[in-house]
């Protein structure tokens, strides 16, 4: 079994690097960094006046029940709603079976799963991001994937972000005698949570043209933020993530296969902190 855990790293200190194989033109998982191009999406469609970030979730998804909770709310982990999904997910592939269908049935019951009422506390929740996906789909009468190549990535001018890249530029962890480990399934109703694939350099460009160029305007409600930092970390089966800048231009992106996600974030953080002459 290999426990190596392939990296690639870009700083505004460091050049690109590629170790293990981790090559920059290939696609990888970045898991909850998609939860920033979401939002990116919501803040570019409530200043083209597409909607309103205090829309009621029931105005956008009419099977969901009146709760108090707003489109805000939700890029804001703040609605109330759970983590993930009720019932037992399977541990190989959690969200194989989360696909629209399934929210679609969940929507009229979202009153019965809220955990405390909206806006009154912060709770990371993927299932409140894949009820944001769904509304903003809604109001867009596209797919997720073609709502944010109109409203982000155009725009920024990056085009190699996918939620279904072609199998041969895939990038997956290594597994037992050097074979590709199977990623989850997340091409669902999941996948404005965390489902989208991109080559490093792609991810990169996020960091960059959002955060410090602000090509898009103010950076999204998505973002994490820490002091002078923000940041987002993103983690799937076998992969990590971490993407932040800090307000004096500082920025990293970490992505590691077969790593452990503290460890990514660690890794990130310490090159954020290295003073600008190490460059």
């Amino acid at each position: 079994m290999s426990t190596s855990a392939p990296t690639c790293v870009f700083s505004d200190m460091a050049a690109p690097a590629a170790t293990g194989g981790h090559a920059v033109d290939r696609f990888v998982e970045i898991g909850s960094l998609t939860k920033v191009v979401t939002g990116t999406a919501l803040t570019r469609m409530a200043a083209a006046g597409l909607l309103s970030w205090d829309d009621p979730i029931e105005r956008r998804l009419p099977a969901a029940p009146a709760t108090g909770i707003t489109l805000l709310h939700l890029a804001r982990h703040t609605s109330g709603l759970p983590r993930l999904p009720p019932g037992r997910l399977p541990r190989r592939d959690p969200y194989a079976a989360f696909d629209r269908p399934a929210l679609d049935r969940l929507l009229p019951r979202l009153d019965t799963l809220v955990t405390r009422p909206p806006g009154e506390a912060e709770e990371y929740s993927n299932l409140g991001y894949a009820v944001l996906g769904a509304a903003l789909t809604a109001v867009s009468g596209t797919t997720y994937e073609e709502l944010v190549t109109e409203h982000v990535l155009n725009p920024l001018g990056i085009t190699e972000v996918t939620a279904r890249p072609d199998p041969a530029r895939r990038l997956t962890a290594p597994g037992f005698l050097g074979r590709p480990r199977r990623p989850w399934t997340m091409d669902g109703a999941i996948l404005p949570a965390g489902g989208l694939w991109a080559t490093p350099r792609a991810a990169a460009d996020l960091v960059v043209r959002l955060l410090l160029e602000r090509r898009l305007g103010d950076p999204a409600p998505s973002w994490q933020t820490s002091g002078p930092l923000r940041w987002h970390n993103g983690a799937t089966r076998h992969a990590s993530l971490f993407a932040g800048a800090t307000d004096d231009g500082r920025w990293a992106l970490v992505h590691r296969l077969n790593g452990a996600p503290d460890d990514t974030d660690r890794m990130g953080v310490e090159l954020l902190r290295q003073p600008r002459t190490a460059r």
